[in-house]
């Protein structure tokens, strides 16, 4: 596959928010590593999840198309940047004032950006860059809840009606946080740039930090009044219905993971997640163990003893087990295919039947009569095959 995140996702280097979703959402449904049968399924979705992050967010793109793939890369990777000794005329593309290398930057000298984010930054968004000069569109936080299915739902899959509260946008406000005719000024505490620099001393030197201003959200002003609804949050709680697809064999314990479904942006960019956690209720019959069904079949002693065909119910219908004369208490019989479906391969597991010889609480005069007569001709000396015993021994 390419590493070019156009070519991943196929679409044109003109291509649309719109179209990158759509052209997204076509490679998840193919490669989804919960539906897809290609072995490279889980690295593919990778890349195209990837590939539509940074495209949908509009100055990584720009970065990404001035860089290049390689040079992008390389630099998120790095996630920060040493300069070189100061001076003019830094070396390399995009030497700075100074500074030496790829990215190299500042006057004088000091210290490298702090992150990647910060190169784009320097290059695309500088002090005219957006309101507030340093203001970027980040994902929303991703929210955390919990689901429960019965072991029929997660072995036909299913779809669920769930009904989460979450935050979201303001209806009075619009998510800005203060009524329409607020008065707005700059913020004191950034100086209008929506972000603040820290400088640390360290053993290895001074540290410079650059972060959101935590009193205008990043967004450089500051207004007289807040919105009464969401106290100038721009943001509400409230309840949202939601259809989850459960696939079929899904896990106890697994993680769901529904895309944009979690909370706002508090600057404008892109919803986080919904996680779900996914549990799965005991069943009265059938102990799961992976992909594979255990089930105790209970047999009476004639049966056992002479042998016989029997009804073993599955999760989906009833099949018949031969079971043989002689048969002992504890035995187990595979039934192949007949356990769940396998979430990530083609094929289902296999159903373990253990037969247990029950023992009847009361007797006929009848039954009586014949099992005494049976124990007469037997005598007292029962012999026990040790390979049964050893089964018995590892059971505990």
């Amino acid at each position: 596959m390419s590493e070019d995140f156009y070519d991943i996702l196929g679409v044109s280097r003109d291509a649309d928010e719109d179209e990158i979703q759509q052209a997204y959402r076509k490679k998840a449904a193919e490669y989804h590593p919960d539906v897809s049968d290609d072995p490279d399924a889980e690295e593919k979705f990778k890349q195209a999840k990837k590939a539509k992050e940074v495209l949908t967010d509009e100055e990584k793109r720009q970065a990404y198309d001035q860089l290049g793939h390689e040079r992008f890369e390389e630099a998120e990777k790095r996630g920060g940047f040493d300069q070189g000794p100061g001076g003019m005329g830094g070396q390399g593309p995009f030497g700075g004032m100074g500074g030496q290398g790829p990215f190299g930057g500042g006057a004088g000298g000091g210290q490298g950006f702090g992150s990647v984010e910060d190169i784009f930054e320097q290059f695309f968004g500088g002090a005219g860059g957006g309101r507030g000069g340093g203001s970027r569109r980040r994902q929303g936080s991703d929210l955390r809840t919990s689901l429960e299915i019965d072991l029929e739902e997660a072995y036909h899959g299913v779809e669920k009606q769930m009904t989460v509260e979450r935050p979201t946008e303001c209806d009075e406000c619009g998510g800005e946080g203060h009524p329409a005719d607020a008065e707005a000024r700059t913020c004191p505490e950034c100086d209008g740039r929506g972000q603040v620099r820290q400088v640390q001393q360290t053993p290895f030197g001074r540290v410079q930090q650059t972060g959101t201003c935590q009193r205008c959200a990043g967004d450089g002003e500051i207004y007289d009044e807040t919105c009464s609804e969401c106290r100038g949050e721009g943001i509400v709680r409230e309840e949202t219905t939601l259809s989850v697809e459960i696939p079929a064999g899904i896990q106890d314990g697994q993680t769901l993971r529904m895309e944009r479904e979690g909370a706002p942006s508090p600057t404008q960019g892109p919803n986080g997640d919904l996680l779900i956690d996914v549990t799965i209720a005991d069943h009265p019959e059938f102990e799961r163990e992976g992909d594979d069904l255990h089930y105790h079949k209970g047999l009476s002693f004639p049966q056992v003893v002479f042998g016989d065909t029997v009804t073993i119910p599955t999760i989906d219908g009833e099949v018949e087990l031969e079971i043989p004369a002689g048969t002992q208490s504890g035995e187990e019989f595979r039934l192949a295919g007949e356990g769940m479906p396998r979430l990530r391969r083609r094929g289902e597991g296999d159903l373990y039947v253990t037969a247990q010889v029950v023992t009847p609480e009361s007797l006929t005069e009848e039954q009586q009569e014949a099992l005494e007569a049976f124990a007469e001709a037997g005598g007292e000396e029962i012999e026990v095959d040790q390979s049964f015993l050893q089964k018995i021994k590892s059971s505990f």
